[in-house]
């Protein structure tokens, strides 16, 4: 027997109609690259997302074409999200991060049909453009007046031309709600990206997840700041989120750095923000001078790699705002985890209390884990046993697109890459990636540990833990770090800062001091570039 309840797919759709209808006066703001601030409302953004599905209804694009995207968090990048969804075409959000070649290899394996870019990113278009052949249109999201003459680039509109003579209504159309809706290539595999192929059920689902309290908990009250990138895994979905919720949306543009961030946080009143670890060292490093303080933000989620202690110390103690430590990746939509104390916890000590928040949380529904030995038995959720990470759920890759990789599902489960534990109360705490967790001895040693002692000395400003060769104990974990400008430490007051903080065997055997730590697209430390830069390394005494 079958309910008897009405039947409608989810669709991206009807997150900006239920957007317009019920908060249609909320504001949206964004810094722009033309460096001014923009403002309008939901209401305005359902219209242009409708004039954007008629431009594309217009090109003649087929249901599932993919229409991508280089740019920067902005109103223009939102009605793409929506218009190009909802008209039954795929989003594609491209890294512009990545080297030129990686992003002709990309377009061309998409299959894009249509380029939409910032402007700051028209070098790049000229670099990739004559090895792009499937790409009919190029769009630069700009008026007229801004359009650039001469540019090389072949059939070049501005944005405002290609969809603001489009009529503001539209009757999107209804379709399958497993229909793909957007995609997003991961660089986190080996050899080529692969893409995670969203479908717009799963994007619904996922922004439902991770609106919740015991998630991001986001409201029509809130103000939010995505400092995560929109071409990052759709922005951790928050401009799905926002749109369900109706909350005010703030946008940074290219402007990254603590400077900026910290006056957008100010003048736009800001109350939730989201970002990876190294954009809230630049905020944090730019009001410290200054004893500058938050007046609004109340919360951000830190996710893309793991928080160092000394951060969530200052966010919670100095400045008076909670730390939602999450994790995920691009084959999870991407939230798998974000962690909030449960009532239990609220009467602990903040020493304890600090231990629950360095972890990366609890599953949220619609993610289910599990953690596997070397035996290839589950592990206990005890917290303490080791283990490569499992998930599965709605909103997790089945296999990626056009089947690149075959099928990475292991009995239904897709392996993270991630070595984890998980507690009793359901918190899971990423200890390492696979393929570079250090064993020595026989015994595992944690890098996140390692580079999180690091960092929390007043001289440091990064750190990155690897392991090296050892002839007796296989490996042994070295750190290379970066100081703080000016700051001034000896390798043998750093090792000794470690004393008593880490069992003796888990202290590195050496410190090297590296100008900078190669990160990658997305924020994170490339530890294989690391271990080639430091390839001709020995470790001392061997």
């Amino acid at each position: 027997m079958l309910g008897l309840m009405q039947s409608q797919p989810l669709l991206i759709s009807s997150l900006i109609d239920f957007a317009e209808r019920h908060h249609g006066s909320g504001e949206i703001v964004s810094r722009r690259v033309e460096g001014d601030l923009h403002r309008y409302t939901w209401s305005d953004a359902a219209k242009r997302s409708r004039q954007v599905a008629h431009a594309l209804d217009g090109m003649n694009l087929l249901f599932s074409d993919r229409v991508a995207t280089l740019a920067w968090n902005g109103y223009r990048h939102l009605e793409l999200y929506f218009g190009v969804s909802g008209s039954g075409r795929v989003l594609h959000t491209i890294n512009p991060r990545l080297h030129p070649d990686q992003i002709a290899w990309i377009a061309n394996h998409a299959e894009d049909q249509v380029l939409c870019f910032d402007l700051t990113f028209l070098p790049l278009v000229q670099a990739v453009h004559a090895r792009c052949p499937m790409i009919r249109q190029y769009v630069a999201l700009c008026g007229p007046d801004k359009l650039p003459k001469d540019s090389g680039v072949p059939n070049l509109v501005s944005y405002e031309d290609w969809m603001g003579s489009q009529p503001t209504a539209y009757d999107w159309p209804s379709f399958d709600e497993n229909s793909a809706s957007s995609m997003c290539y991961t660089s986190g595999t080996t050899g080529n990206p692969k893409a995670a192929l969203y479908s717009h059920r799963s994007t619904i689902l996922h922004a439902y997840a991770a609106a919740l309290p015991d998630v991001m908990c986001l409201s029509a009250r809130d103000a939010v700041l995505p400092v995560v990138p929109m071409f990052h895994v759709n922005a951790w979905g928050i401009p799905y989120s926002a749109a369900l919720t109706g909350c005010k949306l703030v946008f940074p543009g290219p402007a990254m750095d603590g400077k900026s961030i910290y006056e957008l946080i100010e003048t736009e009143k800001v109350t939730y923000a989201a970002g990876v670890p190294t954009v809230w060292q630049m905020l944090l490093g730019h009001m410290k001078p200054d004893n500058l303080r938050f007046s609004t933000l109340k919360r951000t989620v830190i996710g893309g790699s793991a928080c160092p202690p000394a951060m969530i110390t200052a966010f919670n103690d100095d400045y008076g705002v909670e730390v939602l430590h999450a994790w995920g990746m691009t084959e999870m939509s991407p939230l798998g985890t974000l962690c909030t104390l449960k009532n239990k916890h609220l009467g602990l000590s903040p020493e304890e209390k600090m231990k629950v928040r360095l972890k990366q949380g609890r599953a949220i529904y619609g993610v289910d884990m599990k953690v596997i030995g070397d035996d290839g038995n589950e592990q206990p959720w005890d917290g303490k046993s080791y283990g490569d990470l499992y998930v599965k759920g709605p909103w997790i890759v089945r296999e990626y697109f056009k089947g690149e990789g075959g099928n990475p599902l292991v009995d239904g489960w897709f392996p993270t890459g991630d070595v984890a534990t998980i507690d009793a109360d359901g918190y899971m705490q990423i200890t390492d990636r696979s393929k570079d967790v250090i064993k020595s001895g026989g015994e595992w040693i944690s890098s996140i540990d390692v580079e999180n002692i690091a960092v929390a000395h007043p001289a440091v400003a990064m750190a990155a833990c690897i392991g090296m060769k050892h002839p007796k104990w296989d490996e042994r974990p070295i750190v290379a770090v970066v100081k703080k400008p000016g700051a001034q430490v000896t390798r043998e007051e750093l090792l000794k800062f470690y004393e008593g903080k880490t069992a003796k065997w888990q202290i590195p055997d050496d410190v090297v001091f590296v100008e900078a730590i190669p990160l990658g697209a997305t924020g994170k430390i490339l530890k294989t570039r690391l271990r080639e830069t430091l390839k001709d390394y020995r470790l001392p005494n061997t």
